[in-house]
């Protein structure tokens, strides 16, 4: 208890610490950040008057162009790339289509018939209260220069983010990971990430929290855990960014991130009534393949969509997307073959799924060899933990959200820094740094999501009553109910 109550000490000035350095920073980085946004319009300029004026000192000019980018900035309508922002739209509606409806299909059709439209409310729900929090603070705190764990205050509201359609000109805001497309085609980008991680979360606690508590919960878990997490490992200045993690497309800010929420939140609630006892198979395998093959598709604009470019890394990216997710379909339909004597639909979507998770840190730094590694280790050992792991140590991940999103995206984090080829993505892999960063997102992620439940429940209660569970969620919670 001891060592436990300091963590939380640790952790929570942590994120004080981070918030009140943000708003020093985010005032110290106005200045740079005007000056950058002057940068691109004035560049080329500079650079055909400096070749006129003396041809042979390019390589000063060279030496003394500005910095890249650190922070939004705006630019004239024609440096936007058209191909790139037609693929981001394109992979923002894939993204956002992976939650509704397919994260909602995929977990409606796996909890009990009493529990349906609870569950897919649930989903729905996170998407209107995430695109919400994310408009007001979250993007900025994730995207912005502010220091090395927390964003800024320079997006909140989406002030400054721009599109000005003059006569003769039309200015707009790009963001600094992302030049050629709108900064609001990079937000709702994000945003769409920004829902669908919480949204995961739900199947930890399938069949027994309150909705009230889960909105409270999911509000806070998205500002105090997801942006700061996105922040270390996505904004260049981040922690874990700075020290070399890779992550292509979302291994520790989205599965990692979500799959010890949901575990935490599993261990807390505690078992589902009857858990063990009585029967709780899935009452729709049809709505939950249904699901998986909607998430299987929507994950192109999730992996291939992170080279924010409709470029050949993007191609790459969807390819070892496409490879490692057979690959570990077809390794936990023959492992559960092989231990079962059947292969089951729920088995080979949840193997789909799971190799859709692990390729997901890795798609833009692997080859085919390692994508089909990664999926084959993935679809077998999710398999394990969906089922001995859980059942030896006694933990009620409804619709195995650790199971597969946690254990897929610590497989995934760590595999990457084997299979990582520099000619791809260029950047070497390291095993130990991206175990730092798996420790670190697993630390982080897990205190304050412990800190968040127990606060919520002391104050509203975190589960229903044990005759509301026996009832269902869909009457007791919405009044609704599936003929």
């Amino acid at each position: 208890m001891r060592k436990l109550l300091m963590s939380l000490a640790m952790a929570a000035s942590l994120l004080v610490g981070g918030v009140g350095a943000a708003f020093a920073d985010d005032a110290a980085s106005a200045p740079a950040a005007a000056a950058a946004a002057s940068t691109p319009a004035a560049a080329p300029q500079a650079s055909a008057a400096s070749a006129a004026a003396a041809p042979d000192a390019s390589a000063a000019a060279a030496a003394a162009a500005p910095a890249a980018p650190t922070a939004p900035f705006s630019v004239d309508s024609s440096k936007i790339n058209s191909g790139d922002t037609a693929w981001m739209l394109t992979s923002s509606a894939l993204v956002l289509f992976m939650t509704i409806p397919g994260l909602a299909l995929f977990y409606a059709g796996m909890v009990r018939k009493k529990n349906v439209l609870a569950t897919v409310m649930q989903s729905f729900a996170i998407t209107c209260v995430v695109t919400v929090v994310w408009t007001v603070v979250g993007y900025s705190l994730a995207f912005t220069p502010g220091n090395a764990f927390i964003g800024g205050f320079s997006r909140v509201l989406l002030t400054g983010m721009t599109y000005i359609k003059g006569d003769k000109a039309t200015t707009l805001t790009v963001s600094h990971l992302a030049p050629t497309i709108p900064e609001t085609v990079y937000f709702i980008y994000q945003m769409t990430f920004a829902i669908i991680t919480p949204a995961l979360i739900t199947g930890a606690f399938a069949d027994r929290m309150k909705f009230s508590a889960m909105l409270v919960f999911m509000t806070l878990w998205s500002l105090i855990v997801y942006s700061p997490v996105a922040h270390m490992v996505w904004e260049p200045t981040g922690w874990l960014s700075s020290a070399g993690i890779l992550d292509f497309a979302g291994g520790t800010v989205v599965h990692i991130n979500a799959g010890i929420a949901g575990l935490v939140c599993a261990l807390v609630l505690g078992k589902r009534v009857g858990y063990g006892r009585e029967a709780m198979a899935p009452h729709n395998l049809v709505l939950t393949l249904m699901g998986a093959a909607m998430l299987w598709v929507g994950w192109f604009g999730f992996n291939a969509g992170s080279a924010v470019a409709a470029d050949g890394r993007a191609g790459f990216a969807m390819l070892t997307t496409q490879v490692a997710t057979a690959c570990a379909a077809l390794g936990w339909m023959f492992v559960e073959w092989i231990v079962k004597g059947k292969p089951s639909a729920l088995g080979i979507a949840s193997g789909a799924v799971a190799g859709l998770v692990a390729i997901t840190p890795a798609s833009g730094y692997v080859g085919v060899g390692g994508a089909l590694a990664i999926g084959f280790i993935a679809g077998a050992v999710c398999f394990w933990s969906a089922t001995w792991l859980k059942m030896k140590l006694g933990y009620d991940d409804s619709l195995d959200c650790f199971g597969v999103h946690g254990v897929g995206g610590i497989i995934g984090a760590l595999l990457t820094g084997i299979f990582a080829v520099k000619d791809i993505g260029g950047a070497d892999g390291s095993l130990l740094l991206q175990a730092k960063g798996v420790l670190t997102t697993v630390v982080y992620s897990g205190v304050l999501s412990f800190v968040l439940l127990k606060i919520i429940d002391l104050v509203i209660g975190l589960r229903v009553a044990e005759e509301e569970e026996r009832e269902g969620l869909d009457v007791v919670l919405h009044g609704e109910h599936v003929e």
